[in-house]
């Protein structure tokens, strides 16, 4: 008999803390796990999936505009914000409950509390003061939103608040230019928002590619949004039913709402991780081996709380490896490179591989960049302006694919299939030998042609 309560108990049950705990069940071991919220976690309670219903609900708006052209007529079109939030946090409920299901299906045990480390092999259940013991306990609580510290910062919401507004703003500031600022100043302005977006660089999405952080800078102001570069908050004021944001070069922003989209940290600070040793670097997150473990005895970590990738298709193979190597038959290291991701603003952002400042550090000169900037042919009879960019980098020898990157419509789509051919490592060639699917948008990675 055992001398632990459970064989793995998992802290938090987002996607990388239901799939571990599934998994193990699955093969056997007694699994419990402590989730202070609803399960689902970030992505599915307050995070991908709610926020891409909303980037569904902001496009319809310039859709139906830019049917005129196609022949469509209407009169009377309204937007209500209430009807789309109540139906994305309906949706919500479900995929929740689904999580939670799919646990107690697989004979885990699931406490809704917050759990807090007693010991290496010991939990206590925050609100029943319960003390549960493990052989082994791994740690997937995830990140929140992080914002600074300045006066007035707490008028702010956060992205957690955006998806239950009461009502939607007339006006609204987003300060931040990563991807959930980037994302959330697309969904408002598409809803019909006045927006403003703030930022404290050059260019948005720092760490992307140089040519795609230009190119999204020029969509978004071609959207409407109202973007400024170089500019940080110092404090925000009250004025009657608005909010006032003073700026570090003195200007000032006046608007209904005020969204910090300042980045996010792990949420470690209320774990009790002192207690055992595990070690965090300056940000907070857990610092993890190529297996998942801490430097803690018995202690594992995925997802957004570890100093690695934060997406939530990382977590899940991050969890299954763990399980996989604790487990299985065998340790399993899950492999970080060549993840392909996606920003969706309008229009949306695939990319995958190095970027070109990151093949010239590895590559110097010895590659060849391919590139193309054209005009969708969907937007030709609605006359929209609006043109798509794709950016291909090779070696030089051989041409071995490295890194693909683009922004137009479907990217996202495009990309999950792209991110495939450069896992497998497939060159230039096998592209060009490949026959394009015409009239597409996705042709045209087929057909490029080395940048002049």
């Amino acid at each position: 008999m055992s001398k632990f309560d459970y064989d793995l108990f998992v802290i938090g049950a987002g996607s990388g803390g239901v799939r571990a705990a599934r998994l193990a069940a699955q093969m056997g071991k007694k699994v419990a796990v402590a989730e202070e919220s609803k399960p689902g976690g970030t992505c599915v309670v307050r995070g991908c999936v709610p926020k891409k219903y909303l980037v569904y609900g902001a496009e319809y708006g310039s859709s139906i505009e830019s049917s005129r052209k196609y022949g469509w007529s209407y009169e009377n079109l309204d937007f209500n914000w209430e009807k789309l939030r109540d139906s994305i946090q309906k949706e919500v409920d479900r995929l929740s409950n689904i999580y939670s299901n799919i646990l107690k299906k697989n004979g885990a045990d699931v406490y809704n509390e917050r759990a807090e480390f007693i010991d290496k092999n010991t939990v206590m259940l925050t609100s029943s003061k319960k003390k549960i013991s493990a052989n082994r306990i791994l740690i997937a609580v995830g990140g929140q939103p992080w914002s600074p510290d300045i006066p007035g910062v707490e008028h702010a919401i956060i992205s957690d608040d955006a998806f239950v507004l009461e009502r939607l703003p007339s006006s609204i500031l987003i300060i931040g230019g990563g991807y959930i600022a980037s994302e959330f100043a697309s969904i408002f302005s598409g809803l019909g928002v006045k927006t403003t977006q703030a930022y404290r660089g050059e260019h948005l999405l720092n760490g992307f590619d140089e040519d795609i952080r230009r190119h999204v800078g020029s969509h978004q102001k071609a959207n409407g949004i109202d973007v400024r570069f170089n500019i940080s908050p110092i404090k925000i004021n009250v004025d009657g039913n608005s909010y006032v944001t003073h700026f570090d070069d003195g200007s000032i922003i006046t608007a209904d709402l005020v969204f910090m989209a300042t980045g996010r940290r792990p949420y470690t600070s209320k774990l009790g991780l002192e207690r055992v040793g595990v070690k965090t670097d300056t940000l907070g997150s857990i610092i993890v081996d190529e297996f998942s473990k801490t430097n803690a005895e018995n202690i594992y970590a995925v997802g957004d709380v570890t100093n690695r990738i934060n997406l939530t298709p990382v977590a899940i193979r991050e969890a299954q490896a763990f399980v996989e190597t604790i487990y299985g038959s065998r340790p399993l290291e899950y492999d970080h490179r060549n993840i392909a991701s996606a920003v969706f603003t309008r229009p949306p952002i695939g990319v995958v591989g190095l970027n070109e400042a990151q093949a010239r550090e590895v590559y110097g000169d010895n590659i060849i960049v391919y590139e193309t900037t054209f005009r969708p042919m969907k937007n030709i009879l609605s006359g929209k302006e609006e043109k798509c960019f794709i950016k291909l980098i090779t070696e030089a020898t051989g041409e071995k694919i490295i890194g693909i990157h683009m922004i137009g419509d479907d990217s996202p789509e495009i990309i999950q299939i792209l991110g495939i051919c450069v896992k497998s490592g497939l060159t230039k060639t096998d592209f060009d030998n490949t026959c394009a699917v015409h009239p597409t948008l996705a042709e045209e990675i087929v057909t490029l042609r080395p940048r002049v």
